[in-house]
Parts: C-alpha cells; structure tokens; sequence
C-alpha cells in the first residue's frame, strides 16, 4: 500500500506590515539581495499580495526590474502630500485646515521638491521664513512633521527630517483673561437681546462658540437643567459645515447654573419656529450664525465695558475658570468643558487659583 505524503507547506515570500494607519505595506529581498517596499501602502491587505505575486511572477519570468525606483525617487512633496490627505479618514474642516496649510504654507516653499531633496536644511530654512502666526506655524510644521513621518514608515526617506524642537508648539501671545461674574453680566446686558443667551451659555457653561451656533431646542433640557453638546458649527472658506465636536470628549451634558435657567426658558419661548430641532440661535437669513453675527457685536460689548482685548474664546475660558473657582476637580472640568486631555483642565485650575489670590489681596486692601 502506498503511503501518500503530506504536502509540504510553502514558504511564504515577502512580507506584509500592517501600519498604525489601518493601510498595509508590503516588501521584499529582490534577486539582488536588496528589500524593496511597494511604491504606496495599500487600504487593503489582498491589494498588498497582489502586489507580491505580481512582483515574483516578474522575478520568475526574468523580466524584473527594481519596483517604484524612478516614481520614488522624482516624488514630489506636494504628489505625495495629496496622496497622504486623500489616504487619511479625517472631519471635513480638519481636512479643509489642512489643505489650506498645504496650499498657503508647505507647497509654496517644499512642494516642488522631490522627497529626497527635502533635509533637515531645507527645513530649517522653510521653518525661518513662513511667514503667519504662531497658532498657524506650528500647524504648518505639525502636518509636515505627519506627512513625511509616512514618508520614513513608507522607507521613502530614511529618516525624518523635522527635528526642530518644540516647533509643533505654539507660544501663547493671548494670555487667559476670564471675566467675573459682574463682568460677565455687564457684558451680557450689552449684547444683542437675541445673543444674551448664547454669552451666558459660553460664559456660565464654557460651550465653544461653534458648539453654541448648532445648538437645537431639543438639546436643551427640561426646564434648561441641562444642556446637551453633540454639534457644532464651523466656517471656512465661506463654506458652513456642521460636525460633532472638536473632539471625541467634546460630545457631553453640561448643567446649567440655576441662575441663567429661566432666562433660557424665556428666550426659547420667544423663538417662533416651535420646530424642536430648530435652531436655537438662528442666523439672520435664517440659517447658522456666521462668525461677524456674534463677533461684530460682542466687540462692541466689551468696548462698552472696558475690555476692549476681549476675543470670544475668553467667554469660554470664563466659564472653565468659574468652574475650577467653584472647586471643579481635574476631571470635572475635563468633562464639563470637553477637553481630551487634563493639561488644559489643570491650567484653569491655575489661573483660578491665581485669581483667589487677586481676590484675597483686595480684601486687604479695602480693611
């Protein structure tokens, strides 16, 4: 009786590395001893195989020639930049943020230049000279920093050539001035009566501004005990585009102060669509509020009170730093205010405790 043999089990060839990305990137050792990648990842683990066969059955046919060389090598930064944005699963103004840092702030200085011509020289010297705010710089830099990281994980580049320190962080030239509750209130008597509530939701419960203009009435709780942030409004490029929040802890309840209820109450009763998912401050024209609907004359306002250096965001700081003087805990105010992280939780905690020293030192004064 003949004893058939097991198959041997085939060697597998190549190699498949799944990036942190969710895309796959695939290579090999070629006849002559040299591991080569694949031109681009591929969102597809198949794709990446296919790939491989097609690259062994080259080898087999002795028709092989080294894989990607001239099209990685004449790569610009701007063709791989776009490839890069269009690969990534991003919120609509986070992809429209950065393709404006792209075409305003990388492309003009690096784009044109093929991958392997950008060194940490030419970085540097792009660094130097853009030319726009510190917020905006350090974006710039931050996205460059990712797209060309991809580079090195793609064995593009060998090495990554953003090594300036601290360049992804921006100097803070705005420093935290929260207002007092009488402050506050000065300035809410100041504004618009249609917008006195949308300064108090900002000011008493830290809501962005953004979060404030998607508000509908049927986020607002009974009786306005609470108030429920899963939207929020942002323009750009005279483009309105409505998304969950800034981030993923952004999405959150908030409770709302007992002392600004019933002035909720009252001004949604006013509204005269009774639709519950109408908005709660809407627009002139009936839609969202643009930026200028409420900075035109909460500019106005604080010119009125005497804070002239007042920026919308500082309602925001208000209400963490009212919080934090309440006795708010890191997570607390993490929670309340929608922040992913605690460092932003703990500076409010600081400014607070900075303010209760303020406090303390007139109430010496006026003995």
């Amino acid at each position: 009786m003949t004893r058939l043999r097991k198959p041997a089990k085939r060697r597998s060839w190549g190699s498949i590395f799944e990036l942190k990305s969710g895309h796959y990137r695939a290579s090999y050792v070629g006849p002559d001893l040299v591991r080569y990648c694949a031109p681009h990842t591929y969102a597809a683990k198949m794709d990446a195989e296919g790939w491989l066969s097609s690259e062994r059955r080259k080898i087999d046919l002795e028709i092989w020639r080294p894989p990607g060389t001239e099209e990685q090598r004449g790569m610009t930064l701007e063709t791989f930049a776009t490839r890069w944005l269009a690969q990534r699963t991003l919120k609509s103004r986070t992809r429209s943020l950065y393709a404006d840092l792209l075409r305003l702030h990388i492309n003009p200085g690096l784009g044109e230049l093929p991958l392997s011509r950008i060194t940490t020289a030419a970085v540097w010297a792009w660094h130097a000279e853009l030319e726009t705010g510190p917020t905006r710089k350090a974006h710039a830099y931050a996205l460059l920093h990712a797209i060309l990281r991809t580079a090195v994980e793609d064995e593009i580049i060998p090495s990554n050539p953003c090594v300036i320190r601290k360049a992804m962080q921006s100097k803070q030239v705005h420093e935290i001035e929260p207002l007092s509750p009488e402050e506050l209130q000065a300035l809410v008597w100041e504004m618009p009566k249609d917008l006195r509530v949308a300064v108090l939701l900002m000011g008493w419960c830290g809501l962005r501004v953004g979060e404030v203009k998607a508000l509908r009435c049927v986020d607002v709780g009974e009786g306005a005990v609470t108030v429920r942030v899963t939207r929020a409004v942002s323009q750009r490029n005279g483009e309105t585009m409505v998304d969950t929040p800034k981030t993923r802890a952004g999405t959150r309840t908030v409770a709302v102060p007992p002392h600004i209820r019933q002035i909720i109450v009252s001004h949604l009763a006013a509204l005269t669509d009774d639709d519950p998912v109408g908005l709660v401050f809407p627009g002139s024209a009936g839609g969202y509020l643009t930026d200028w609907d409420i900075r035109r004359p909460l500019k106005k306002a604080a010119d009125r009170i005497g804070k002239p250096n007042l920026r919308i965001h500082d309602l925001r700081h208000t209400g963490a730093t009212l919080a934090a003087q309440a006795g708010a805990t890191t997570a607390e105010l993490m929670q309340r205010i929608g922040h992913a992280t605690p460092a932003m939780a703990m500076k409010y905690q600081h400014v607070a405790a900075g303010r209760d020293a303020e406090i303390a030192r007139r109430l010496s004064e006026g003995r």
